[in-house]
């Protein structure tokens, strides 16, 4: 073993020696159990990011202790298409490089410049997986626009169209004008915007006036551009300023059209001015109204966001409406922005305007570009998942799936109850091409290409057919992953891994993704006996993890950390040029320089993995904390550590001897039992942190504090009854504890694993990976052993804490008196007398009897009955110091008294505090007290030496 631990010399080693040994091929065995998980596809707009690691980590556990379970495994990989995000990062990359925007190019040259930029990436993505651990069988990588998976897309796509539930309909969609394409719903945020709120006169027909005698309305609005798209003045019907006007009519200002007053609970009369203009096409909650009181959709916007010449007019049942629809010339073909400024510069001149104020909106933007979305109406397909959802409920309501945690389930029904058809059409060059074809008078047809339709519909070569330019939403194809990757319905062995196991994901994808899966996998999958299958048995919402302010990680805020950068160490200066910091100016990139020195060191893999299994809780944010992370290369340095000490020190010739077990070597076998139950219990109930903390406090305070240093001196002292029992609990709990850490730690317990058991005879396999993992062994664990040696630890504890409060040094040898201990304890003080005079370097240790007082000047403690003191004199002790300390902390712990008893004595605070917090500060008041007490105690002990 190298004497000082550094991951990098070993850790590409290691995967290669088991990618290379095939150690990740999967011989199918039908005598064994499945485990099967499928790696959710990460985009390949780029590398990965910590999110992914944290999940990839997660999923390689649960990998790894299945295959130690000697079970048949799937860990399925693949990467996805990912349109927009991927056609946004395109076009963005050729227009940074060459000034050409995606109309100065032809589509080849655009698909063609992703293919190469999906090549290269998908390398990188592969390379960091592989970097992070993931044991995957490499050879059946998959990719969303693979020729196999497109096929299957499309198959699915005419399947659907077939049976009726894709159709093609004019809606209300979401429309992002900067990427020139519809957005779902679960992409639209809404941020607080400060806006002005115009309030615009709409004067009567007929000379109509209000019961106060005005002859207009006054409607608030934030985007005066639409009052060209207006079809009617909504009210409360229970608005009793307004309620005689239904009926009547307005003029809309400056396009002069009439239209009508309607009565509407839309309109809230504490809201605004009680009356609200409907602009159905241009509005979600107008829409609702429209339909109705089948008022007109009157669309102005073309797909750039430009005012149209002429308005596109519709009724509620998507036919055209004509009537004199010619919009202002000076509008005509300019950005709504710049005419919002027109409208509202008119409205003054005609003085129309009431007044206007600056207030914060609540305003709709598009999460993938960043811009402000406007409601369109326009042509697309649509998937009726309202008869897929049905299923899918059924399934988690019978518990055929089960979330962790539970919480995420009332998620899942609150939109699967609720959900809308879903619009699975997209106005983008990248992703699968929707197979349908249309002849001149717009007629559908759906096929696999254009020859099979011509077959399949009989139609002439001169009939000219042309495709559908648009392409299926990602998720349409991300929703069948589970099935399509394992070549669902012509592989034999499908039914070997479907449906999976377990499914792990961000909570911020269940609906775009998790709920899909489902609905569309127990659609089309079906079980021997012609039921729906569940794509998975178990879901695994994950948090997000969020930098150390608690932003979301993303790569527009630049705070997105590559893996590697901790894996492999990075200078400060790459760093920052990664992750995009170099945008700041110089004083902002020296104090982040600053900040940053901790990624220059090289923290490794095992460390990561530590890291974010610690982290993985059960709630929603994940906040990322580098100095955990240090921490973690801390403890895998300990047990580096550990195994060079266990190699130096080991004779082969004992570790099968299972004789002369001390009273220690039974303690430290029986916490590892209960370590191993525990440990299981949590893998299996997905508490990946509680596994990895049960297992760094055993590792580090029990096993390496206490059994290690135990160990040593049993070795100093070659005492023959104890040596062969130490030597056989030093190897064989520290092999079981490398086969326990394993899939959490894979790289390190690997590389000392296949040290450690050179020596030893009967082991045909080369690898820790396919060992079997470690059982419970109930019998083997003593509570009483345990109760008698943690009584022991403690009083080495106190006496310890003793020395650092008295400032004796370590080298000064002490007494100890000691009495009223029970008998198992007092068998076990006598045979391990010599092993607790050397923990805390005793002199001697004085049993007193039970009914005899300990000697004057001694500090004493008390654990359960037992009581033991350790005698003071100014020979071990500095009297003025000591007495100095706890001098101070007597004035510290009693201006914190005095706060505590004026917040007690207070009366606003006792009757406004929640009680919590009053429950808080008694209880501290209560220690401060107690502590107070033993102060005063110890002052008076020092004082009389």
């Amino acid at each position: 073993m190298d004497k000082i631990y550094n991951p990098n010399i070993f850790e590409k080693k290691i995967y290669n020696y088991w990618k290379n040994n095939n150690y990740f091929k999967n011989k199918l065995d039908n005598s064994k159990k499945c485990f099967s998980i499928m790696v959710p596809p990460p985009n390949i707009t780029g590398y990965l990011h910590i999110g992914h690691a944290l999940q990839y980590t997660l999923i390689d556990i649960l990998v790894r202790y299945n295959r130690m379970l000697g079970k048949n495994i799937l860990c399925q990989v693949g990467i996805d298409h990912a349109g927009i995000a991927t056609q946004n990062l395109i076009e963005q990359k050729i227009f940074n490089e060459t000034g050409k925007t995606k109309n100065d190019y032809s589509k080849k040259f655009f698909l063609d410049y992703i293919w190469k930029w999906k090549n290269k990436y998908c390398n990188i993505i592969y390379d960091q997986m592989k970097r992070l651990g993931l044991s995957a069988d490499w050879e059946k990588t998959r990719f969303t626009m693979d020729d196999k998976f497109t096929k299957s897309v499309r198959d699915i796509f005419i399947i659907l169209y077939n049976k009726g539930l894709i159709y093609k309909k004019k809606r209300l969609i979401h429309w992002d004008f900067k990427l020139k394409t519809v957005i779902s719903d679960l992409e639209v945020e809404y941020k607080k915007i400060k806006t002005n709120i115009w309030y615009i006169r709409y004067l009567f027909v007929d000379q109509i006036t209000t019961l106060n005698k005005k002859n207009y309305l006054t409607i608030a609005t934030t985007r005066p551009e639409t009052l060209l798209a207006d079809s009617a003045i909504a009210i409360n019907p229970l608005d009793k300023r307004y309620n005689n006007l239904i009926g009547k009519f307005v003029i809309i200002p400056i396009i002069n059209r009439k239209i009508p007053i309607i009565a509407d609970h839309y309109a809230k009369i504490t809201k605004g001015t009680g009356c609200v203009k409907i602009s159905p096409a241009h509005d979600f909650n107008d829409y609702q109204v429209a339909i109705r009181h089948n008022l007109p959709l009157i669309n102005i916007f073309d797909l750039e966001g430009n005012i149209l010449k002429k308005c596109q007019i519709f009724n509620v049942k998507q036919q055209v409406i004509k009537f004199n629809n010619n919009i202002p010339k000076n509008l005509q073909k300019i950005n709504f922005i710049k005419a919002r400024s027109i409208i509202i510069k008119k409205i003054k001149q005609q003085g129309l305007l009431d007044k206007y104020k600056i207030k914060s909106t609540l305003i709709p933007f598009s999460i993938r570009s960043n811009t402000i979305i406007i409601p369109m109406l326009t042509n697309q397909w649509y998937l009726n998942v309202k008869i897929l959802s049905k299923n899918a409920i059924n399934a988690v309501k019978n518990k055929q799936i089960i979330f962790f945690p539970k919480k995420y389930k009332n998620m899942f029904y609150a939109w699967m109850n609720n959900i809308q058809d879903w619009c699975i059409s997209r106005q983008l060059w990248w992703g699968h091409k929707i197979p349908v074809w249309y002849d001149k008078q717009n007629k559908i047809y759906v096929g696999n290409n254009e020859k099979e339709i011509r077959r399949k519909y009989n139609l002439d070569q001169n009939i000219n057919l042309t495709q559908d330019p648009d392409v299926l939403d990602t998720w349409f194809s991300s929703s069948l992953w589970t099935f399509i990757t394992l070549d669902w319905p012509n592989n034999k062995n499908f039914s070997f891994f479907h449906p999976t196991s377990v499914i792990i994901s961000g909570f911020d994808i269940i609906f775009f993704w998790i709920s899909r899966m489902i609905m569309i996998t127990m659609h089309f999958v079906k079980n021997k006996d012609n039921t729906p299958q569940i794509p998975f048995k178990n879901i695994l919402m994950t948090g997000l993890i969020r930098d150390d302010k608690g932003n979301k990680m993303s790569k527009s805020k630049g705070n997105v950390i590559n893996p590697l950068d901790f894996i492999d160490g990075s200078s400060s200066i790459n760093f920052l040029k990664k992750n995009n910091f170099l945008k700041d100016n110089k004083i902002n990139l020296i104090k982040k320089l600053k900040k940053k020195t901790l990624y220059n060191k090289i923290y490794g893999a095992d460390a990561l993995r530590f890291t974010l299994t610690a982290l993985s809780s059960t709630g929603r944010d994940i906040y990322w904390d580098i100095t955990r992370l240090e921490g973690y290369r801390n403890f895998c340095n300990k047990i580096w550590n550990a195994s060079i000490f266990i190699l130096k020190n080991i004779k082969y010739e004992f570790i099968n001897k299972k004789e002369n077990l001390s009273l220690i070597d039974r303690w430290i076998w029986s916490e590892y039992f209960l370590v191993v139950d525990y440990y299981i219990k949590s893998l299996n109930k997905y508490r990946f942190d509680h596994a990895a903390n049960i297992l760094y406090n055993f590792i580090w305070n029990k096993f390496c504090n206490w059994y290690l240093e135990y160990s040593k001196i049993i070795f100093k002292e070659n005492n023959q009854f104890n040596y062969i029992g130490t030597h056989y609990t030093l190897y064989n709990l520290f092999e079981s504890l490398l086969r326990l850490s394993h899939p959490i730690i894979p790289f390190i317990t690997e590389v000392i694993w296949q040290k450690i058991i050179k020596n030893k005879k009967n082991i045909s396999n080369s690898s820790i990976m396919i060992q079997s993992f470690p059982k419970v062994n109930k019998i083997e664990i003593d509570k009483k052993i345990i109760n008698i040696f943690n009584i022991f630890i403690n009083v080495i504890i106190i006496i310890r804490n003793h020395r650092i409060e008295m400032n004796i040094k370590n080298t000064k040898k002490i007494n100890l008196y000691i009495k009223n201990i029970s008998n198992e304890f007092d068998i076990f003080l006598k045979k391990n007398i010599n092993i607790l005079k050397k923990f805390v370097n005793l002199n001697k240790i004085i049993f007193i009897e039970k009914n005899l007082d300990f000697p004057k000047k001694t500090l004493i403690n008390k654990i359960n009955n037992i009581e033991f003191a350790i005698p003071l004199n100014n020979k071990i002790i500095n009297q003025k110091k000591i007495l100095n300390q706890i001098n101070k902390k007597l004035h510290d712990n009693q201006k914190i008294i005095n706060i505590l008893n004026k917040n007690i004595k207070n009366k606003n605070f006792l009757s406004k505090a929640p009680k919590p917090i009053i429950q808080k500060t008694l209880e501290k008041l209560k220690n401060c007290k107690i502590l107070k007490k033993e102060l005063l105690q110890k002052n008076l002990l020092i004082k009389n030496l």
